[in-house]
């Protein structure tokens, strides 16, 4: 019924009229934020939580990917905790992630020293920068290569000054700081650009006012620059965990069977292993599982923290 026909309704007042106007342009609004939403809604069901879902499944199962699923309860849970190989991958995972910290801290001197007036600064950042728009693939073969024990680039470089360097790519106390070196090199440059619109986005009155107090270079950074750049610092902290516990290309292409004694494997290696190479989907289903609720537990705790610190700012 169109607002023209309820107008002409016998028996109804104009205040009832205006009331049913309204009910029914309401319907109206509500059907179509109902349609807008409801893209979203599916793309959330059909791709995140029923691939969820079914990975939770998964690894309740026996399964080679393709053949039927035999349920098996918390097997693959009891078999993967007592994986010795599991808990190598799952260390030398972690142990990658000590880059982090220095990567943040190396971006974050890139970036004070870019913010300088310097001649060729623009070129200086973009050649930070390329790294990062490189292919992850070409950048682990050029890195490969470079850490060869023989012909490497690094070695040769090292012999100049009488050090004999080791085959760093098949040295099970060399091959982690190496992959930890070529992680760092690679996402310098866009830690660097975050830090430095953060550091840009400082009103330059706070230096100013610190500076008529008498407060030194290194006191405005302590005091200002690193309260100011606290949220990327924060960002940067939960991707590159996030992104750190993924870490697989590197791997694969650098020490494709896991470096010696697998003292490279990551666990995201070790699952694709399992699943593609041995056909144990559901017990890589498994540890895929495992590796998101720890990924999950480590990220809450960073929000957690985070929002005590803010409070203690304020």
């Amino acid at each position: 019924m169109t607002a023209t026909q309820l107008s002409t309704t016998p028996g109804l007042t104009s205040e009832q009229r205006a009331k049913q106007a309204n009910r029914r342009l309401h319907r109206t609004e509500h059907r179509w934020a109902l349609a807008f939403v409801a893209a979203p809604i599916l793309g959330f069901l059909l791709f995140t939580l029923y691939p969820i879902g079914f990975a939770v499944y998964a690894s309740l199962t026996s399964w080679n990917g393709l053949g039927p699923m035999t349920f098996v309860g918390l097997d693959n849970y009891v078999t993967l905790f007592g994986d010795e190989y599991f808990r190598i991958s799952l260390y030398n995972t972690f142990f990658y992630m000590i880059g982090i910290p220095i990567g943040l801290a190396l971006s974050l001197l890139l970036a004070l020293a870019m913010n300088r007036r310097i001649p060729g600064r623009t070129a200086f950042r973009t050649i930070y920068y390329v790294p990062v728009i490189s292919s992850l693939a070409a950048i682990a073969i050029v890195w490969q290569f470079a850490y060869n024990g023989d012909f490497g680039l690094i070695n040769q470089v090292l012999a100049w000054f009488g050090i004999d360097g080791p085959d760093w790519l098949q040295n099970t106390a060399t091959v982690k700081p190496a992959i930890i070196i070529m992680a760092i090199w690679k996402g310098l440059g866009y830690s660097m650009l975050l830090y430095l619109a953060a550091i840009q986005g400082v009103p330059a009155s706070l230096h100013e006012a610190a500076a008529l107090d008498g407060a030194n270079a290194f006191q405005r950074f302590r005091n200002i620059t690193l309260p100011m750049v606290r949220p990327v610092t924060f960002f940067l902290v939960v991707t590159n965990i996030i992104a750190g516990s993924q870490i697989f290309t590197e791997i694969n292409i650098m020490t494709p069977a896991g470096g010696p004694e697998f003292s490279s494997a990551s666990v995201v290696w070790y699952i694709v292993r399992k699943a593609f190479k041995y056909q144990q989907m559901g017990y890589a289903t498994a540890m895929s599982i495992v590796l998101g609720i720890l990924v999950f537990v480590i990220t809450f705790i960073q929000f957690r923290l985070n929002r005590r610190n803010s409070f203690s700012i304020d």
